[in-house]
């Protein structure tokens, strides 16, 4: 799709193709003042046939629907003529008005129609068929249309997108001026997608002064929740959230200590003593992490210790009928599961988490209810292919309902089972762990599984660490290698990677290799040869469903984003009869494998089979999958995932989907490829790191395929840094809050 420059133009709309009244995006037809009939798209208020409009936007071609313009700005005029404000009025736009009534109203006021439905909508009375219900129900429609298109004229006069500002007047209505000449800052909050420095910029156009108490106390917050965001971090403490906010705010520390004591004081912060400092916490998550270690402890008192004399004998049976021994440490963490309220497993890549899976559930099975769970969906079906046994998502366990946040099962409405085993713990974050825990009821005896060495949550919190650190849950830790992986180059060297050794390169036979090259275009290039041409063949799986591209990086050759442009032309590039759909920079194609990359709790999925069909809300952060059709004419995009459900996107919600032949290696968490081929060029010390690198091949399950330099390579395994993520959930176990 050609796009060309940006251009204003004025029209007549001679048609509404399509509406999404969800987020407002619009197909219409207009004609130009010249008499060419073209296409305008984008976010706009409701707008009817006989309308004029001034459009703002860039002009592109379509291969299929030719010349259109992208609108970002969209100005409504009132329709001038009889035919157009009857046109108008019978569009369908105003509840209670058809094309007959449209009819009779024009015939009646005339060129003053449009003044009389504004300022005296009481004359409706007026016409045969309409009395004061139907007048009043007229009126208050044009008088929300018009309210709308206020509303977005006012917003992207600050510089709000069409999309943005369709947001929020969903969020505001008709209060959205006075909320916002009231207090910008309530933006940041109530928007998802509105930051500080928007709100800030618009709070600097109203005349808010710099040193303004409700900037500073906004900025601290702010300063807060991005630091949970981005770092991961359940609280910062006192002199590092002064400095950050300040460095924010660009204002005087002493003024920003001044905001931090108000807000503490009206309670919208909170302070705690944690390791000899001052922790400063959002609520929410300062009551996320000590109800977690409340409820934690409050199992394993529930569920306290409970001897298993026949285990010995129960365990040998289960090793002569499945011809697997168990070594000390699986069998410590066997009896740690069945004897103990909560139990944690942690272990690397092949020291036989799973088979331990697969053990509980055959000694528990003969008298409790046993469930299972994971993270994600891809993690859920790893767990299911290897135990035999159906696990589901935990946001699927804990039923998620329809508003933002809320899950069906809690204290109120718990979970029913005896046992719940939670794999790949180190994904899940404060929050999600709080919900799990609200929803067990005390008696059920909880198992956790995971790998500490991986990278922690991308949400907040420390939680499997902090829970190992804390000292206060029964922990076994596996660290022999089960012996059906004791030959895998893969499983060695991602050991090997955590101990600080470098693993072992192209061994014959093995299936762990460096495609060595210089500089990062060349490696790109030689990424998208093995992807799309000589790995498939070479190890017999699908290029597309069975390779994963990973990147420790955004930007750059290398980085996920131009990896993604350049796989993607090589293995679903642009063809004839094959429908596009183009967003922002991306276009994307039927065929093309996309991840989503937000928590979307109101998006709609349906699932069906040939004898059940099944729908539900709610599409996560980290959910992959392929486009399955476009609908170029409505402008909408169908996603299958890998769990067979499928979603349409439409408009703004395709901000949240994104290309995955290459994913980052912290996207890439709770999932398992049969093949994982990673740039290994240089880039910033902080995103080469050891951990990442770790996780990255722990990924792998048949093949490992580095491109780059040995020296690279070594540079990761050497860099033991960690990124600093302060949590607090070892001190509130240690001492109950």
């Amino acid at each position: 799709m050609e796009t060309c420059a940006s251009d204003k133009i004025e029209a007549l709309v001679l048609d509404v193709s399509f509406r999404n009244e969800e987020n407002g995006f619009t197909v219409l037809q207009v004609r130009l003042d010249d008499g060419r009939r073209v296409a305008a798209v984008g976010v706009m208020p409701e707008l009817a046939g006989g309308e004029r409009v001034a459009l703002t936007g860039e002009w592109s071609e379509h291969p299929q629907y030719g010349r259109q313009i992208r609108v970002t700005l969209c100005e409504a005029h009132a329709p001038t003529t009889l035919s157009g404000i009857e046109r108008y009025l019978g569009s369908g736009l105003l509840r209670g008005v058809g094309p007959a009534t449209a009819r009779q109203i024009v015939e009646r006021f005339g060129e003053d129609t449009l003044d009389i439905l504004q300022y005296a909508p009481e004359r409706l009375r007026e016409i045969s068929g309409i009395g004061a219900k139907r007048a009043r129900r007229i009126a208050e429609s044009f008088a929300e249309q018009h309210q709308m298109r206020e509303a977005m004229v006012y917003l992207q006069g600050y510089g709000l997108s069409p999309a943005l500002s369709m947001k929020i007047f969903k969020c505001y209505g008709a209060r959205v001026q006075s909320v916002i000449r009231e207090n910008p800052y309530r933006l940041v909050e109530d928007i998802p997608g509105v930051g500080f420095k928007t709100a800030d910029r618009i709070a600097a156009a109203l005349g808010i002064a710099p040193d303004a108490p409700e900037r500073l106390r906004a900025g601290v917050c702010y300063a807060l929740s991005e630091a949970m965001a981005s770092g991961g971090h359940t609280y910062l403490p006192r002199e590092v959230i002064l400095w950050q906010a300040a460095k924010l705010l660009g204002a005087a520390e002493e003024a920003v200590q001044a905001a931090l004591d108000a807000l503490l004081l009206d309670q919208a912060l909170i302070a705690r003593e944690v390791d000899e400092h001052v922790a400063v916490y959002l609520p929410g998550a300062y009551r996320a992490e000590t109800e977690t270690a409340r409820r934690l402890l409050g199992l394993m008192e529930a569920l306290p210790y409970q001897s298993a004399p026949d285990l010995p004998e129960r365990l040998t049976v289960w090793e002569q009928r499945t011809g697997i021994t168990l070594n000390d440490g699986q069998r410590r963490a066997v009896r740690a599961a069945v004897t103990e309220g909560v139990t944690v497993v942690t272990g690397g890549p092949g020291t036989g988490k799973t088979t331990i899976i697969r053990c509980i559930l055959s000694l528990l099975d003969e008298q409790d209810e046993v469930l299972l769970a994971a993270p994600t969906g891809r993690a859920a079906k790893r767990m299911t292919e290897a135990t035999g046994r159906e696990a589901c998502t935990l946001h699927r366990l804990l039923e998620y309902g329809g508003e933002e946040g809320a899950f069906a099962r809690n204290a109120d409405n718990p979970i029913e089972a005896d046992v719940l085993i939670v794999d790949e713990m180190s994904m899940v974050d404060i929050y999600l762990m709080r919900s799990l825990l609200c929803a067990l009821p005390p008696c059920t005896r909880l198992i956790l599984v995971g790998d500490a060495d991986q990278l922690p949550s991308v949400g907040a919190g420390n939680v499997l660490r902090d829970i190992l650190q804390s000292d206060a849950v029964p922990v076994v830790r596996l660290q022999e290698i089960y012996r059906q992986d004791a030959h895998s180059m893969i499983v060695l060297n991602a050991h090997r990677i955590n101990q600080g050794e470098m693993p072992c390169l192209n061994s014959r036979g093995g299936d762990f290799f460096l495609e060595r090259c210089d500089g990062a275009v060349r490696a790109a290039q030689t990424i998208a040869e093995l992807v799309a041409a000589r790995l498939p063949p070479f190890l017999g799986v699908d290029a597309l469903r069975d390779i994963q591209v990973l990147s420790p990086m955004k930007k750059g050759e290398c980085g996920v984003t131009a990896l993604n442009r350049l796989l993607q032309e090589r293995m679903n590039p642009r063809r004839a009869g094959v429908p596009e759909r183009a967003w922002g920079e991306t276009v994307f194609r039927v065929g093309d494998k996309v991840m989503q990359t937000r928590n979307d709790y109101q998006m709609r999925w349906r699932r069906s089979a040939a004898e059940w069909e099944e729908e539900g809300d709610g599409v996560f952060n980290g959910d992959m999958g392929i486009v399955l059709a476009i609908d170029e004419e409505e402008q909408t995009l169908t996603v299958r995932f890998d769990d067979e459900r499928e979603c349409t996107y439409e408009g703004a919600q395709l901000d949240d989907l994104e290309l995955a032949y290459c994913v980052s290696v912290h996207k890439s968490q709770g999932s398992e490829f049969p093949a994982v081929v990673m740039p290994a060029v240089g880039g910033p010390p902080m995103l080469l790191t050891r951990n990442l690198f770790y996780t990255a091949v722990t990924r792998a399950r048949r093949a490992v395929v580095l491109v780059g330099r040995e020296a690279v390579v070594s540079q990761m395994v050497q860099n033991a840094r960690t990124a600093k993520r302060y949590s607090a959930l070892a001190e509130w176990l240690r001492n109950a809050p």
